[in-house]
């Protein structure tokens, strides 16, 4: 049914990530975030497309989008972990809109960013990385403004003063809004 190869390989990418984001939460004070994080990965849903589109060097969502055109493990995703910008999506009454998030789903936005930058640009990995990545893919999101803000700022943060720095600097953060 699916290659043991391609499990084994999703398998260790989601704990790396996970282990990388919980290490980058719990630098920047985000303990139970850290521990939370990307819980739905080991969900049957999400597993499945893993299993089945693990290519090693992106996510296997993009590849089931790409082959079937949308991706429910995605949606099962995105539903279920606030530091995605998609989550804070409302269907108002003049369309759909984007929410502020709060500051500490940010934080971990930006732990995950980060952590998916070492794990998928491996020794290619800079501290410009996650900066670029979301660079390369603003126009095409639907992100409140003060979130962009943040998320960019902390990007922009990253790449000029190291991961040191800034973790110490969200750590100084509130983490309540």
């Amino acid at each position: 049914m699916y290659d043991l190869t391609k499990i084994k390989g999703h398998l260790s990418t989601i704990n790396k990530h996970k282990a990388v984001v919980t290490w980058l939460c719990f630098r920047c004070g985000l303990y139970k975030q850290g521990l939370l994080h990307d819980l739905s990965k080991y969900t049957p849903t999400e597993l499945k497309t893993g299993f089945k589109y693990y290519q090693g060097f992106r996510s296997p969502i993009d590849a089931q989008k790409e082959a079937e055109g949308c991706s429910m493990s995605w949606l099962h995703h995105k539903g279920r972990n606030p530091h995605h910008w998609e989550y804070w999506l409302d269907n108002a009454k003049t369309g759909v809109c984007a929410q502020p998030m709060p500051k500490r789903y940010v934080y971990e936005m930006f732990c995950d960013r980060v952590a998916a930058s070492m794990i998928y640009q491996k020794e290619k990995y800079t501290d410009h990385s996650a900066l670029d990545y979301y660079l390369n893919g603003r126009k095409r999101i639907m992100i409140h403004p003060e979130t962009d803000r943040l998320i960019l700022y902390l990007l922009c943060y990253l790449s000029e003063n190291g991961l040191d720095k800034t973790c110490d600097y969200i750590r100084s953060l509130p983490k309540d809004d």
